[in-house]
C-alpha cells in the first residue's frame, strides 16, 4: 500500500471513528457557522462544510482524533489503570491533556484558532453541549476537545482564506 493509500485510509478510519461516536461533519460545520457567522455575512453551511474536510484531512488531525477516541474508548469500557481510568472517566477539570491533545489541531492555523477555541470550549454550543453530557454514560473526555478544536481550526483556515482574498 502506497504512502498516498494509506493516508487516504487513516482519514477514512478518523471519519468513521468520529461517525461511531456520534458525531457528523455537519455538526463540526455548525460550530464553525455559529464562530464566524457575524464576521462573514455571506457565509455558507457549505463553506463551513468545505473547511472542516480541510481540516481533517490534515495527518495532524487524524493522528489527535484517532488517538483521542481510543483513550475515549478504553476509559468507557475501564481498561484503563487508576488514576487515569477515573480521571478521564469523569472528564477531571485539572486533567488538561484532552486540551494539550486539541491544540496540537487549533495550532496548525494560528494564533485566532486559540481564541476560536477557548470561546467554543467555553459556551459548549452545538454537539459540544451532547459531548460533554456526563449523563449518557459514554465518555467524551478528548472528542469534545478535538471536535472543537477542529471548529475552531476550520474557523481560523475561513478567516485566514477570507482575509486573503479582500
Amino acid at each position: 500500500m502506497s504512502e498516498k493509500e494509506q493516508i487516504s485510509q487513516m482519514e477514512k478510519t478518523a471519519r468513521e471513528r468520529m461517525r461511531q461516536r456520534g458525531v457528523e461533519i455537519a455538526d463540526i460545520a455548525e460550530l464553525v457557522f455559529f464562530l464566524q457567522e457575524k464576521y462573514h455575512p455571506d457565509l455558507t453551511i457549505e463553506t463551513c462544510t468545505y473547511n472542516v474536510n480541510r481540516v481533517i484531512a490534515k495527518r495532524e488531525v487524524q493522528n489527535a482524533i484517532l488517538t483521542g477516541i481510543e483513550l475515549d474508548v478504553l476509559a468507557e469500557q475501564k481498561k484503563l489503570s487508576e488514576p487515569l481510568q477515573t480521571i478521564l472517566a469523569i472528564d477531571e477539570s485539572l486533567y488538561g491533556v484532552d486540551e494539550v491533545l486539541a491544540f496540537s489541531i487549533v495550532n496548525i492555523y494560528g494564533s485566532i484558532g486559540f481564541t476560536n477555541y477557548g470561546y467554543i470550549d467555553k459556551e459548549k454550543p452545538g454537539i459540544l453541549g451532547r459531548l460533554n453530557d456526563k449523563s449518557t454514560g459514554e465518555c467524551h473526555t478528548f472528542l469534545d476537545d478535538i471536535v472543537g478544536a477542529i471548529a475552531a481550526a476550520a474557523s481560523s483556515r475561513l478567516a485566514h482564506r477570507a482575509r486573503n482574498t479582500e
